[in-house]
């Protein structure tokens, strides 16, 4: 499958897909279709990493697997684990007479496997987009889990042997730098920065992403959102919340972003009550 033929044809699709993305967004999505490589995005949270792989998923029709990393995660929740419920009744249903190995044999086969992510990706035939969201979110053991999966998109299961993709998926790992990946996961993928849109871009996204939303309004939005994030804040605004902020001034007929309009919808955009103070008392609402 070819994901798409061109830059400029991957960035005409992510676009119709509801994702403006500039030149480099675009080439870079355009190589890792080409090259069959994972893409790699950091970037501070809430510049639309996550989103980005869900509008490759829309441009090309391809279904989304999402494997969302955290603290603690394991092989038995990212690649495959054993339905062993299953097998017990299998092994109790099974007469006594019957040998082990006739046994084994029949409770490590297909029927009892259960697919994690990973495996379910890498199995299927259809067009699959893989999204494993925030990588650094693991502990490094888990990016051991990934190398075989990103290096020649297969796993490997004991009892099995080898699965090899059929289908190779458009891979997309996100990351906000919480720590340092692996030189090895980094090796084998493209990379891609993501930062906060200039405001012109923003603007964009917001008036194609708001309906109803009129020029100077949206010109208002983008401009607070950048003044507050050249704040300390705990958690700066995403592009996610400056639309969010945007759907509810239009949903409460507010024209005009005045001081009044701020201070009563601030908590749309900020949400520790520290840096709602901080807003108020920096930026002298």
């Amino acid at each position: 499958m070819t994901w798409f033929d061109s830059p400029d044809a991957a960035a005409h699709a992510l676009d119709s897909a509801g994702y403006l993305a500039d030149t480099a967004t675009a080439t870079t999505v355009f190589l890792a279709g080409a090259l069959e490589k994972p893409l790699l995005i950091e970037g501070p949270a809430g510049v639309g990493k996550t989103e980005l792989a869900k509008a490759v998923s829309r441009a090309t029709d391809a279904d989304l697997v999402r494997l969302q990393c955290y603290e603690g995660l394991d092989e038995a929740r990212a690649l495959y684990e054993w339905n062993y419920k299953k097998q017990l009744l299998r092994i109790q249903a099974t007469s006594s007479d019957a040998a082990w190995e006739q046994t084994h044999d029949e409770i490590f086969t297909d029927e009892f496997l259960l697919r994690r992510p990973l495996l379910t990706a890498i199995s299927r035939e259809e067009p699959t987009v893989l999204l494993i969201d925030e990588v650094d979110k693991t502990d490094i053991e888990v990016e051991g889990l990934l190398l075989e999966v990103l290096s020649d998109f297969q796993v490997t299961i004991p009892e099995l042997g080898t699965i090899s993709a059929v289908r190779r998926p458009f891979v997309v790992l996100t990351s906000n730098a919480a720590r340092e990946l692996s030189e090895a996961v980094k090796r084998r993928c493209l990379y891609l920065h993501l930062d906060y849109p200039d405001a012109e871009r923003e603007k964009a996204i917001l008036l194609g992403a708001v309906p109803g939303v009129g020029d100077r309004l949206a010109g208002q939005v983008v401009e607070f959102v950048g003044r507050m994030r050249t704040l300390e804040l705990k958690k700066a605004p995403s592009i996610a919340e400056t639309i969010d902020w945007a759907h509810t001034l239009v949903a409460l007929s507010i024209g005009t972003l005045d001081e009044t309009a701020v201070r009563n919808t601030l908590g749309v955009v900020l949400k520790h009550a520290s840096d709602h103070e901080r807003a108020v008392r920096e930026l002298r609402l």
